[in-house]
C-alpha cells in the first residue's frame, strides 16, 4: 500500500486530486458531527441572504434553507449515488464482457450485437428513457445512469478478456480439469481486476455529473431531498440576481469530478506494471544530462566514449547501468561489445546519441564524442540531425525498427528525406539501391511490401539498408542477428562485413555470441555490471582471455565435435545495479576471488591494445597481447 501511495504521489496532478477528493469525503462524513441546521427547513423571512451572513456562512437560497447544510447533504448524496452506480456498472458490465470474451464464438456475438445495440444511442438520451419509463426518483436515476455505462466496462473488460482467455494457463486449467466457473474466477477475474478498477476510478466522477445532469432537468432527487444537481436546478432561476445560489453547488460538482478524474489518472498509472518503473509521463526527446564532474578533454577517434556513466533513478533507488564506460573505434573496425544480459551493453549504445529513456534515464558524468564533437548534452536539433544520418542503428527486433501500416519502400525513403531533400521519385530510387546493396531479390516488387509479408531474415536486411540509407559513417548493431536462425545470421554477418570493407564504415557490434564476434570483430570489449572488465583485439582475447569472466564465458560457449563434454555455467546472478560493491562486481562468482578483490575499485589496467580490469588475472595482458 506504501509503494502505491509513492507511485501515486509521484504525479503531481494525482497527488493534488486524491488530497481534494479526501478533503471532500472528510467533510461530508464529519458533517453529523457539525453543528449545521436542518437542510431542509425553511424560513422565508431569511430568503437569498448573502455568503458570510450570520448564521449562514454560504448563505441560504429561495426558501432560506442554510446553503452550507445543504450542500453538506447534497454532496454525500451525490457522492454515494454516484460510487453505488459505478460498482453496479462495474459488477455488471466486467460479468458480461468477461462471459462474452472467455465463451466466444455464438455467445460473444450475441451479447456483444447487444451491447453495441445500446451503444448506438446517446448516453444520455437512453438515461432519460429509463428515468422517463421508471418514473422520477434519485434511485431511477442512479438505475439509468448504471445502465447506459454498463457498455462502456462490457467493451472495455472483453477486450482484455479475449487476450487473456487464448493464454496458456487458462488451457492449463482447462487440462486440469477446472470447470468455467472456476476458470472465470480464479484465473480470469484476478487478471482483469486491475482493468476494471481503473476504468472506475476514471468514471466516477462522470457518473456523479450524469446523475446531477438528471438531477438539474427534475428528474433525479425530488424535493425537499438535496443533491448537487437538485441544487443547481432549483437555484437557475436565480442565476442572474442571486449568483451564489448556483456557484456554491456548481464549484463541488466541479471539484468533486477534477479530483476523481485526476485521481483515476493517477491510480492507471500506479496500477500500470509498465509503469511502475517511475516513467509516468511520456520520455523525453533526448536523455536527461546532469554531469558533476569536469568533460574529458576531446580525442582523435571517429567515436569515443570517455568515462561514461548513465543511471535510472526509479524512487529512491539509483541503477547505474553504465559505470564509467570508455571505447573507441576508428572507420573501418569493428568494435565488438559482449557480456551476459543486463551488463549495459545495450545502455551504452543507446547512450552514444541521447536515447535512453528519460525518466528514469540520466545520463552523470563522462563524454560521447563524435569526430571530436561531445555529443551529450549536445542540443536536440544537433542529435537529430546525427542520429540516422551520421551515427546509425541496427535493432534487434526488426519489428521494432519498421512500421507495420507503412510500405517497406516508403519507410526507406522516409529514413533518406527526414536528412536531405530529395524529390520522392529520387528517394524511391534509391531505396530500390539499398535494397539491392543488403542483396534483396526482385527490389523494385518487394519495394511495396508491407513488414508483414516479409520473412524475419528479409525483414533484418530492410533495417540494414534503413541504417545504411544516409551513408553513415557508424553504425551500431544491437544483437541484429539474434533471432535469426543460423543460415540468415551467417548471411547478414557476412553481408554487414562486406558493408564495412567496401564503405569505410566504423560498426559497433553488441552481441551475446562469441561466434559472431570471432567472425566479424577485429577488437572486442567485455562488460560486465556496466564497466569494461577486459578489452583487446579478438584473436588475443579468444586465445587468452585474461578476466576470470572472460574466460568463464568462453567455456560456456558448446564445441560441435569434441565429444560428450559437461556444459559449463558460470555459478551464481550478476550483483543489482542499485548496490555494486566498491571492488571486483565479479569476485562473488570467481574462483580466484581474494579479499583484495573486494575492499576497492580496481582499474582497467593494460599495456598497447590489451586490458584488464583484475587483480590476479589469468594471463598478464602484455603477455597475451
Amino acid at each position: 500500500m506504501i509503494a502505491f501511495l509513492r507511485r501515486l504521489f509521484r504525479n503531481r496532478l494525482a497527488g493534488l486530486g486524491a488530497v481534494t477528493f479526501a478533503a471532500i469525503v472528510l467533510f461530508v462524513v464529519v458533517t453529523p458531527l457539525l453543528p449545521l441546521p436542518d437542510p431542509n427547513a425553511t424560513a422565508t423571512a431569511d430568503r437569498f441572504m448573502r455568503p458570510f451572513s450570520e448564521g449562514h456562512p454560504l448563505g441560504t437560497d429561495h426558501l432560506g434553507r442554510d446553503l452550507l447544510a445543504r450542500l453538506a447533504a447534497g454532496t454525500r448524496l451525490s457522492l454515494a449515488v454516484g460510487v453505488a452506480a459505478a460498482l453496479i456498472a462495474a459488477t455488471i458490465g466486467s460479468a458480461i464482457g468477461i462471459v462474452a470474451g472467455y465463451f466466444g464464438g455464438r455467445i460473444d456475438n450475441v451479447i456483444m450485437r447487444g451491447v453495441d445495440m445500446l451503444m448506438a444511442f446517446p448516453y444520455i438520451l437512453l438515461a432519460l428513457a429509463i428515468v422517463a419509463a421508471l418514473g422520477p426518483g434519485l434511485m431511477n436515476a442512479l438505475i439509468a445512469v448504471a445502465a447506459v455505462n454498463v457498455p462502456f466496462f462490457a467493451r472495455n473488460i472483453r477486450g482484455i478478456t479475449v487476450g487473456l482467455a487464448g493464454r496458456e494457463f487458462v488451457d492449463a486449467a482447462r487440462l486440469s480439469g477446472m470447470g468455467h466457473t472456476r476458470i472465470i474466477l480464479s484465473e480470469l477475474l484476478p487478471n482483469v481486476l486491475p482493468v476494471i478498477v481503473i476504468a472506475m476510478s476514471t468514471t466516477v466522477g462522470w457518473m456523479i455529473l450524469e446523475t446531477a445532469g438528471l438531477s438539474f432537468l427534475g428528474l433525479g432527487s425530488q424535493p425537499p431531498q438535496a443533491d448537487l444537481g437538485s441544487m443547481l436546478g432549483e437555484a437557475r432561476s436565480a442565476l442572474i440576481t442571486h449568483p451564489h445560489t448556483s456557484v456554491v453547488p456548481g464549484l463541488m460538482i466541479f471539484f468533486i469530478v477534477m479530483s476523481i478524474n485526476l485521481l483515476g489518472d493517477g491510480v492507471r498509472d500506479a496500477l500500470d506494471p509498465r509503469l511502475r518503473s517511475g516513467a509516468l509521463s511520456r520520455p523525453r526527446a533526448m536523455t536527461e544530462v546532469k554531469r558533476e564532474d569536469p568533460v574529458p578533454a576531446p580525442t582523435d577517434d571517429l567515436l569515443a566514449l570517455q568515462d561514461l556513466h548513465t543511471q535510472f533513478h526509479v524512487g529512491d533507488r539509483v541503477l547505474r547501468a553504465v559505470d564509467g564506460v570508455s571505447l573507441t573505434v576508428a572507420p573501418g573496425e569493428c568494435l565488438g561489445i559482449i557480456g551476459e544480459s543486463g551488463s549495459g551493453k545495450s545502455v551504452t549504445a543507446l547512450s552514444v546519441m541521447g536515447l535512453v529513456a528519460s525518466p528514469p534515464g540520466l545520463i552523470t558524468g563522462g563524454a560521447v564524442r563524435f569526430r571530436g564533437e561531445d555529443l551529450v548534452g549536445a542540443p536536440y536539433e544537433r542529435l537529430r540531425q546525427a542520429r540516422g544520418d551520421r551515427v546509425a542503428y541496427i535493432f534487434q527486433d526488426p519489428l521494432s525498427t519498421l512500421h507495420p501500416l507503412y510500405r517497406v519502400g516508403d519507410q526507406l525513403a522516409e529514413a533518406i528525406r527526414a536528412h536531405h531533400k530529395v524529390a520522392a521519385k529520387e528517394a524511391r530510387a534509391r531505396a530500390v539501391a539499398l535494397l539491392r546493396d543488403v542483396r534483396i531479390p526482385n527490389a523494385e516488387s518487394r519495394l511495396d511490401d508491407y513488414p508483414h509479408e516479409m520473412s524475419g531474415g528479409m525483414r533484418q536486411r530492410v533495417g540494414i539498408a534503413m541504417a545504411l540509407a544516409n551513408e553513415p559513417d557508424v553504425i551500431i548493431a544491437d544483437e541484429p542477428t539474434t533471432a535469426l536462425d543460423v543460415t540468415v545470421q551467417a548471411q547478414i554477418l557476412s553481408l554487414l562485413d562486406d558493408l564495412r570493407r567496401d564503405r569505410g564504415l566504423a560498426i559497433v557490434f553488441i552481441t551475446h555470441d562469441f561466434g559472431v564476434v570471432a567472425q566479424l570483430c577485429d577488437r572486442v570489449a567485455v562488460m560486465y555490471a556496466g564497466r569494461i572488465v577486459e578489452e583487446g583485439p579478438t584473436g588475443a582475447v579468444l586465445n587468452a582471455p585474461a578476466h576470470p569472466y572472460t574466460r568463464r564465458l568462453i567455456a560456456c560457449v558448446p564445441e560441435l565435435g569434441q565429444g560428450r563434454r559437461e556444459l559449463a555455467a558460470i555459478p551464481g546472478l550478476p550483483p543489482t545495479l542499485d548496490d555494486l560493491p566498491a571492488g571486483c562486481a565479479f569476485a562473488p562468482r570467481c574462483e580466484k576471488a581474494r579479499p583484495a578483490c573486494s575492499a576497492a575499485p580496481i582499474p582497467l589496467e593494460g599495456s598497447g591494445r590489451r586490458a584488464v580490469r583484475c587483480l590476479y588475472p589469468e594471463t598478464r595482458p602484455e603477455e597475451a597481447a
